[in-house]
């Protein structure tokens, strides 16, 4: 930047550091989405992607979307010195594994998107990666554990009513997923033949989700000891969360409104909407839209978000931008697939 100063041209340099990022695990549908956001992201810089199954071929020999976006190969080694943060994209319980068989630098910053360390207790120091809940906690941690896709889309439907108190009834939960919740790795409900003009449940009352939503309502109100009954239902298409939740709550919805949006008033994805939303508005952002409706003493929550972004890779983004300090927007002004 050139401007005059007492008649004399003072040239201004800026000295711009890019954020390098490693990512392990660099085969998955996480891994593929997380390496679609970071190469749009302004502030980031890929340094390398491990896959032990696929080093030396392109990234793009597996995410076929990233034809002419990315010369990038996959590789087998971490060379630490080269990175600012890490993403783990690996399968449940292969984060922890990782972590005690390497020499993991311990100033690293790392976000894990499995369920490692998403239950907090003295084995280690991750902070649960929820912004709308954890935000100021994230910003000073090294360490963060991504929240699972149904357990952001449900928390999300009930944050502002724990902060409240109002968490006092059972509460029912009834949510369908696309394909891609169930990982790239192919297996019988997964299949196009089984998936496709199809739907079935299953773990009902006993999804491994239910423990961090208990584990974040209770850090809001100390008292919840209601029971959850969650319902997961596989969908025939690909991506998004459609969940449904209703309790008896005898609030004015006005009132509950107000509540919601408070809760949300600064925060920068999360938004209710007087319109019932439709799977579609959310797909291909890191949105989530509420909408609440009562009938009678029954309050009804619908929460809709795509798993593959708010529910994971976004959300891991969403994470990296407030440990860094930057704005949590940052690589992340998506459109919906709307049409």
């Amino acid at each position: 930047m050139a401007f005059n100063t007492e008649g004399k041209q003072i040239l201004i340099f800026f000295l711009y550091i890019m954020i390098k990022a490693g990512i392990i695990g660099g085969a998955g549908y996480t891994a593929g989405e997380l390496i679609r956001l970071l190469l749009i992201h302004p502030d980031v810089e890929i340094s390398w992607v491990n896959s032990t199954s696929n080093a030396g071929n392109d990234i793009t020999a597996v995410h076929q979307g990233l034809i002419g976006e990315t010369d990038l190969k996959f590789t087998s080694t971490t060379e630490w010195d080269k990175i600012d943060v890490l993403f783990c994209c690996t399968p449940h319980g292969e984060t922890r594994r990782f972590m005690e068989a390497n020499a993991v630098p311990e100033d690293l910053k790392i976000i894990d998107l499995s369920t490692d360390y998403r239950h907090k207790d003295d084995t280690h120091d991750f902070v649960y990666g929820l912004p709308e809940l954890n935000r100021k906690h994230i910003i000073r941690a090294k360490h963060v554990a991504n929240p699972g896709c149904f357990a952001t889309a449900i928390q999300l439907a009930l944050l502002p009513l724990a902060k409240n108190l109002m968490l006092n009834s059972d509460i029912h939960v009834n949510a369908i997923t696309g394909s891609t919740g169930a990982g790239v790795k192919p297996s019988a409900t997964s299949h196009f033949s089984w998936r496709n003009d199809n739907i079935s449940i299953y773990k009902p009352f006993k999804h491994q989700h239910l423990d961090e939503i208990r584990q974040s309502l209770v850090q809001l109100q100390n008292s919840f000891n209601s029971e959850i009954n969650f319902i997961p239902v596989r969908g025939c298409f690909a991506r998004g969360i459609f969940a449904t939740i209703y309790m008896d709550c005898p609030i004015e919805l006005d009132v509950l409104r107000k509540l919601y949006d408070d809760y949300y008033d600064d925060h920068n994805f999360t938004f209710v909407s007087d319109k019932m939303p439709d799977l579609k508005d959310v797909v291909n952002t890191n949105k989530c839209i509420l909408h609440l409706s009562k009938e009678g003493n029954k309050l009804l929550i619908v929460s809709v978000i795509d798993n593959l972004i708010k529910g994971a890779s976004g959300q891991a983004v969403h994470n990296m931008n407030l440990l860094f300090g930057l704005h949590e927007r940052a690589g992340l002004s998506l459109k919906p697939s709307a049409f």
